[in-house]
């Protein structure tokens, strides 16, 4: 059986205990976090294990936190200059060695109550012995375009939970799309071919590979990237991650820019 690693969330306890003010004036509103996601660009003090970055994303009322493993999210208060988190939930994924103390390094910085301050677009987070430097991500990793950029698929997208395997990473499906619409790339195993037709972000995928065959579990892997790439599809890109979702089998692919 292919080690799949599905993405469940599990209540985790990340409670924030009481309030405290930082003094320092910070007058932006903790609105203006909302709706923005920061990536980390230094580390003073205890570093991220495995080097991050931590990506903070904020959005409802909610933080989405994850420094190189596993992703935590849950609400946030961030009145008073200080960003306090509310129960979490997290994904399982089994971090490798060099990442293994990355999920304590963020729930510690998170449950430490730290100090945040925003000028433009860096955000400073000082609490359990670190001091972390952000950059709003769409500044320090501006979008990629479609086309013109190879991208590999590093999850897939089902109708009722997105799923990552050391198959899916050992094989890296990948997809080029050229300005006039051609696609090449790779599925897993077989090569792919064919066209794009591009509308906003309605994307028409037209698909042959060739007909080789490989380990069960790779060809797994490759029924499911051709489902998502199999006619009418949704593109969304934020920074360098390009979603992809079938409109008529409501599949997907989740992308990262090479």
């Amino acid at each position: 059986m292919p080690a799949i690693r599905i993405w469940v969330l599990l209540a985790t306890a990340v409670a924030a205990a009481g309030c405290s003010s930082s003094g320092d004036g910070n007058d932006i509103p903790s609105a203006s976090l909302m709706g923005r996601s920061f990536v980390s660009t230094a580390v003073a003090g205890t570093p991220i294990p495995g080097g991050g970055p931590l990506t903070l994303t904020f959005a409802d009322g909610r933080v989405s936190a994850t420094s190189g493993c596993n992703t935590a999210t849950g609400p946030v208060d961030l009145q008073g200059n200080t960003l306090q988190v509310g129960e979490m939930a997290s994904t399982l994924t089994v971090c490798p060695d060099d990442v293994a103390g990355t999920d304590n390094w963020q729930d510690g910085l998170l449950r430490s109550q730290p100090n945040w301050t925003l000028v433009g677009d860096t955000l400073t987070l000082k609490g359990n012995g670190s001091t972390v430097t952000m950059l709003d991500r769409k500044v320090a990793h501006p979008d990629k375009p479609l086309t013109g950029t190879t991208w590999i698929v590093t999850a897939l997208l089902r109708p009722d939970a997105e799923v990552r395997s050391t198959t899916l990473d050992e094989v890296r499906p990948a997809l080029t799309i050229t300005p006039d619409g051609k696609v090449s790339g790779s599925a897993g195993c077989n090569t792919v071919t064919g066209s794009a037709q591009i509308d906003g972000d309605d994307v028409t995928f037209q698909i042959a590979t060739t007909r080789m065959m490989c380990d069960s579990q790779v060809m797994e892997v490759e029924r499911q990237v051709l489902q998502a790439l199999d006619g009418k599809t949704k593109a969304t890109i934020d920074s360098d991650e390009l979603t992809i979702r079938n409109t008529g089998n409501n599949t997907g692919l989740e992308l990262r820019a090479e």
